[in-house]
This record gives structure tokens, sequence and C-alpha cells, in this order.
């Protein structure tokens, strides 16, 4: 079960703001109740700056397994689609799912990685036309359509 997401309160944002400052210059370590000192490890210390850059940004962090299973409702709520469009999706194979009862799941890191795919697609997509634009000369100029000076 995954717990409520985290927020910073306003009191705590300057504690934040320093340790994010100290974790960035690679002087944190963990000290145990013994005194013994241990470097932070390099994945750990990534999550931490992650975690830390989004918290002094005001947003709430969630950490969740990547094996976590969803429901299509909450796939669909992640990606930013309907949950028909997300059925869609997963009935015609571009994410992996398995069923509980009558019911599909979807694991999360099968949803990411689709988001990871879609979002590449999306920019190269992006690339393409700015790429066309260029080489064709109207990226930094307004082309209307035909009949639009009438208007």
């Amino acid at each position: 079960m995954a717990a409520a997401p985290i927020s910073i309160p306003e009191a705590q944002e300057a504690q934040v703001r320093d340790l994010r400052r100290l974790i960035q210059r690679r002087e944190a370590r963990l000290v145990g109740p013994d005194g013994r000192e241990i470097a932070i490890p390099e994945p750990v210390h990534e999550l931490l700056l992650l975690i830390l850059n989004n918290l002094q940004s005001g947003n709430a962090i969630s950490i969740v397994p990547e094996h976590r299973q969803l429901t299509t409702q909450r796939a669909a709520n992640i990606l930013g689609v309907s949950r028909p469009f997300l059925v869609r999706l997963v009935e015609d194979g571009d994410i992996p799912f398995h069923m509980v009862g009558s019911h599909r799941r979807i694991y999360l890191r099968d949803l990411l990685d689709y988001k990871r795919r879609r979002d590449a697609a999306r920019h190269e997509a992006i690339n393409d036309m700015a790429r066309s634009e260029m080489e064709a000369g109207t990226y930094d100029s307004v082309v209307l359509p035909e009949g639009a000076e009438d208007e």
C-alpha cells in the first residue's frame, strides 16, 4: 500500500534548501547511532536529490515500488488519459497487463515504460516538425491559410 504523498511545511523550507545544497555538493554522509559514518551510495544520492528538488519546488512526493499493480483507472490517471482509451492501449498490446480475477492489472514499471516510449515519440515528432519548418524557411514566420487575409 502506498503512503499519502509527502510535502514540506513552509516552516521547514529553509532546512530543505540547506539539505539540498549539502547533498548537491556531495558533502552529506549518513551517521549511525554509534557515530559510524558512511558515504551515501550514488543511487540513494540521486534519489535524495530528486526528492529534495521536487519538495523545494512545492511538489508532493510519493515513492511507489515499480512492481506495484495498478487498476486500469489508476493507470489512466497517471497517463492523463481516459480509462476506455487506456483499456484500448492494453487490448492492442501497447501496455502489458495481467488478470486478477476478472480485472485487468498493470505493473507500474510497464506503465512507466510505455510513458517513456510515448513521450520519446512525441518529442521526436516535434523535432521532425521543427526540422521541416526550418528547412522550408517558415519556422519563425506566421503562415496564414488561404483566404485568411480577407477576414
